[in-house]
């Protein structure tokens, strides 16, 4: 397998790249998180320009990309920014299930997605669920025109600026079965349909949302009826592969900022950078960056492979990302002291994101348990 980037990944990395580092400063962003919608339209524009969004669409869906390569390129940049902008949750996690499930009745709205113009989100995880994909107790009843929905859903990422609503609901069977789980298509705007958002702790927005007899059309169900399980899997394991390569943009970003402060911080007489003891943390970092890197890289590859070894590629790399990315935020700080905690310095932004990946799609203590369960099957 050649791992090495093509032309034209390394032309969008290097667009990228420029774009973001001469869009995105410490004001802009602070503006960005203190909008309603928790992100810069100037940006978001200025990504689907670029034709960001379409790198991570197939050109089934629209795009001119959609693989494993493309998501890990385009994400590690972002972290590498510290972009807040919902390019996973409306371009990887509810685009990509969308693209996957919706069909030929999908193809206007994907279109707009990747113009910039529309926004999505997943509405999955509920407030018992934790990290199960098949614990769903949101309920869709049949009716004589379509389906009512009723339950609530935590979490929801990009909720408030989302034109659309992928609600994940229970047709049939118990709470815990993988079997049974439908994807609907809720609009924003939806009688019955409560948001209360709220700012995360990582940039962006998160939504709590309570649907009370939410009525929809037969053509709201995206897909075969109680059969959304794989593709939401798929979907989430894609989504995992891009929240991993952007914490290993965050942790190439917080190296670069922790090596230039210490090659200037002056302690008797001379740059702290200077002593050993010093000098044998940063290297630490960057040994453990680097196998962070080569399983993001490993991920990439085995993404569209079989489910079984895709799973366990899952859950090995963010197991190891969770735990990598712990180590480079706490050194990090420590190296820097003070100055490392506050807001005005970047590093504050850029650690307390790297923090939060964690708790996206499964701590490392959760895949850790995911992975013994996968590798003894």
């Amino acid at each position: 397998m050649n791992f090495e980037l093509t032309q034209e990944r390394r032309m969008m990395q290097d667009a990228l790249r420029r774009y973001l580092a001469n869009t995105i400063t410490t004001a802009t962003r602070e503006a960005a998180e203190a909008s309603p919608t928790g992100f810069s339209d100037r940006i978001w524009e200025g990504l689907a320009e670029l034709g960001v969004i379409g790198a991570l669409f197939t050109e089934d869906q629209g795009g001119y990309g959609g693989s494993g390569f493309d998501l890990a390129t385009v994400f590690e940049e972002i972290g590498r920014a510290g972009a807040v902008e919902p390019l996973l949750d409306t371009g990887v996690l509810a685009g990509g299930l969308l693209g996957a499930l919706g069909g030929d009745a999908a193809a206007q709205t994907l279109e707009a997605v990747i113009a910039g113009t529309h926004q999505l989100a997943l509405a999955h995880t509920e407030p018992a669920n934790r990290y199960a994909l098949d614990r769903v107790s949101l309920t869709a009843e049949k009716t004589a025109g379509g389906y009512c929905l009723e339950g609530r859903k935590s979490v929801v990422v990009n909720a408030s600026a989302a034109h659309d609503l992928l609600v994940t609901a229970r047709t049939s069977g118990q709470v815990s079965d993988s079997a049974g789980i439908s994807v609907f298509r809720v609009a924003a705007d939806a009688p019955g349909l409560e948001i209360r958002d709220y700012p995360l702790s990582g940039g962006g927005r998160g939504a709590e949302l309570t649907l009370t007899r939410v009525e929809v059309a037969d053509a709201a169900l995206l897909g075969v009826e109680g059969e959304a399980h794989a593709a939401l899997v798929h979907a989430h394991a894609r989504a995992t592969l891009a929240i991993c390569a952007e914490a290993l943009g965050l942790m190439d970003r917080i190296r670069v900022l922790t090596t230039d402060y210490l090659q200037t911080r002056k302690q008797f007489g001379k740059p702290i950078g200077k002593f050993q003891a010093l000098q044998h943390r940063m290297a630490d970092v960057l040994v453990e960056i680097e196998q962070a890197r080569s399983a993001v890289i490993n991920l990439a590859g085995n993404l569209d492979g079989p489910s079984a070894l895709r799973d366990l590629h899952v859950a090995a790399t963010k197991n190891l990302i969770s735990r990598v990315g712990k180590l480079v935020a706490e050194e990090s700080i420590q190296l820097h002291g003070g100055i490392g905690m506050t807001m005005e310095y970047d590093l504050g932004h850029l650690a307390k994101r790297l923090t939060m990946v964690d708790h996206r799609f499964g701590d490392g203590i959760h895949h850790l348990d995911r992975f013994i369960r996968l590798a003894v099957a």
